[in-house]
């Protein structure tokens, strides 16, 4: 998808989609503008037109139109590649390779998917009954109906096959989208229907509740996976929730598609739905692109409790913040407790807990803690549940949490944290899920020497002195570039920085908003400083590391080792007088 990536980025500028979403004004050879991403009232928000590429200094965010779109959209590179594509007028078509799975098929689906909830849409005009159970039964406005593009199919064998037949629609076709059944009828008879949409507001599949009891028929019924819905990936209510999610920089999830389409219309507009499945990591990956903290409204039963004991895990892995809204005991859901009192709901999404504090407190409820039996099974579960967090001082909070519950010594619990560590319980174990090391946090004053360096020239003779070994990825490309070639072109980026053009890009830009009204002399000077200020840094870094080895060598009795540890670390404190 190389090709396709380049064909839809040489066909767009980057100030036209971004200035879409931001109001954009010019500053110097840039744009500037208010953050999405942050609430801001001074602008920091910098687009390139010449580099095609943006920086968000508010919340450090930056990159290609690509990591824009699925930023601001909570999109994956695919769905962001479709999105920008189909403004680009680009046929992904003619650049997909291999399983036959071809762009063509999936614009087919998407066109009957259109067409489909037009057509539910309709029957839900036409039929009173469906419209009674819509407007009265369920609550629902004109307005919400038509956000959440609400309908009906009916209950008939094949109305909605024939319908799309005559519009020149093949049974494969419709089978890619996920419209029929393994007859080759209608797959959605007899239910209020509730599109699926993407993150761009494009239907990919349905979600239908039957509106007539009848115990041989499932209450819901969801698109099966198909080219364009993926169950596992797919948040419900995403594309009418982003904004709010952004502002409140929070997401609510809950368990059913019509407890979101409610919150909604009751106004709460942050909530959204895992689409009938678990939580997963994908879910929250996504949802992570969009806020920082995520809330979760699950029932307080074992089967709540597990659920949330796994969003923790997850939410550890991508470091989001997980919280739980607790609803009254009397309702059984957020549809139902809206129905009651809309303030409610809001009322109860505002004091959500932290995650961990719910579940170690449902898990006290849970036993007889007057006895030993029940404080031994109440601290297994509740360290399991603590060894999982990767802060050492948010497990040392929670140990005191469990020692007040239980009586049991720091101590103690720090003994049986120790000596459980082993395989985790299989009903834990989470699915193999290959993820990047986690990469060190960016060294600021090296990136900014090697943008001041990209972007003037004449300061270029000082990043000489720096010891281009010392620094990391790709700061030490560039700089062994700098020292191989002080008058390199960064227009044309060599071979071997290629792979670092977007960091080249981002540090410039960086560089030309900090240094924008500075005189060449002082450039220099300050390029002088910085370096020198860099080397110290280092130097300091070497020695620690130096006095915590010789620290160990002494320890252990390594004389030898020791020796060797001193000279070094002599050598090193001449060098610096």
């Amino acid at each position: 998808m190389q090709d396709a990536k380049e064909e839809v980025r040489a066909r767009l500028n980057i100030d036209d989609v971004i200035g879409e979403y931001v109001q954009l004004k010019r500053a110097g050879r840039n744009l500037k503008g208010l953050s999405p991403f942050t609430d801001e009232r001074t602008p920091s928000f910098m687009v390139s037109p010449e580099k095609q590429i943006w920086h968000d200094f508010s919340s450090g965010k930056g990159g290609d139109i690509f990591t824009f779109v699925m930023l601001v959209e909570g999109m994956d590179f695919r769905q962001a590649l479709e999105h920008l594509a189909r403004k680009a007028g680009v046929d992904l078509s003619l650049f997909s390779h291999g399983d036959g799975r071809t762009a063509k098929q999936r614009a087919r689906a998407r066109e009957a998917l259109k067409l489909a909830a037009n057509f539910y849409q309709q029957n839900l005009v036409r039929n009173p009954t469906a419209r009674e159970y819509a407007v009265k039964k369920r609550r629902l406005n004109r307005q919400t109906i038509g956000d959440f593009i609400i309908g009906y199919a009916p209950d008939q064998g094949d109305a909605l096959t024939k319908a799309l037949e005559k519009r020149g629609f093949s049974r494969r076709e419709l089978a890619d989208a996920g419209l029929v059944n393994r007859f080759g009828g209608d797959l959605f008879r007899g239910r209020m229907m509730v599109a699926l949409s993407d993150g761009s507001g494009e239907v990919v599949g349905f979600t239908g509740r039957i509106i007539r009891d009848d115990p041989r028929a499932p209450k819901y019924l969801n698109t099966p996976q198909t080219l364009l819905f993926d169950k596992s990936r797919h948040i419900f209510g995403l594309y009418q929730a982003k904004e709010a999610i952004r502002k409140s920089d929070a997401a609510v999830i809950v368990e059913g598609n019509l407890d979101v389409v409610s919150s909604h219309q009751a106004g709460v507009k942050n909530v959204v739905a895992t689409a009938g499945t678990a939580m997963t990591l994908q879910h929250l990956k996504a949802l992570s692109r969009l806020a920082g903290r995520i809330r979760v409204a699950f029932d307080g039963d074992r089967a709540g409790v597990s659920a949330t004991e796994r969003a923790i895990n997850l939410a550890q892995e991508i470091g989001v913040e997980l919280e739980v809204v607790s609803l009254p005991d009397d309702v059984k859901d957020p549809d139902e407790l809206i129905q009651k009192d809309p303030a409610l709901w809001q009322a109860a999404v505002e004091r959500a807990q932290p995650a961990v504090d719910w579940v170690i407190a449902r898990h006290a409820e849970m036993e007889d803690l007057a006895t030993a039996e029940g404080k031994r099974r109440f601290s297994t579960t509740a360290l399991r549940i603590v060894r999982g967090l990767k802060d050492p001082v948010e497990q040392e909070h929670y140990l005191a949490v469990i020692s007040k519950e239980t009586g049991a010594s720091l101590a103690a619990l720090r003994a049986k944290l120790g000596a459980e560590r082993s395989t985790p319980p299989a009903q834990l174990k989470k699915p193999k899920i290959e993820k990047a090391t986690p990469s060190k946090p960016r060294d600021e004053l090296a990136d900014i020497i090697v943008g001041l360096a990209l972007s003037q020239p004449s300061t270029r003779r000082w990043v000489g002195a720096l010891e281009a070994a010392s620094l990391d990825e790709p700061a030490r490309a560039v700089v062994t570039a700098l020292q191989a070639e002080p008058l390199l072109d960064i227009e044309k980026l060599p071979r071997p920085l290629q792979k670092f053009e977007q960091y080249v890009k981002i540090v410039q830009l960086k560089s030309e908003r900090r240094y924008m009204d500075w005189e060449p002399e002082a450039l220099d000077s300050e390029m002088a400083r910085l370096v020198k200020q860099l080397i110290r840094k280092h130097r300091d870094t070497k020695k620690q590391q130096l006095l915590d080895d010789l620290r160990e060598a002494e320890e252990l009795s390594d004389e030898a080792r020791a020796r060797i540890l001193r000279q070094q670390l002599n050598a090193l404190i001449k060098e610096n007088a």
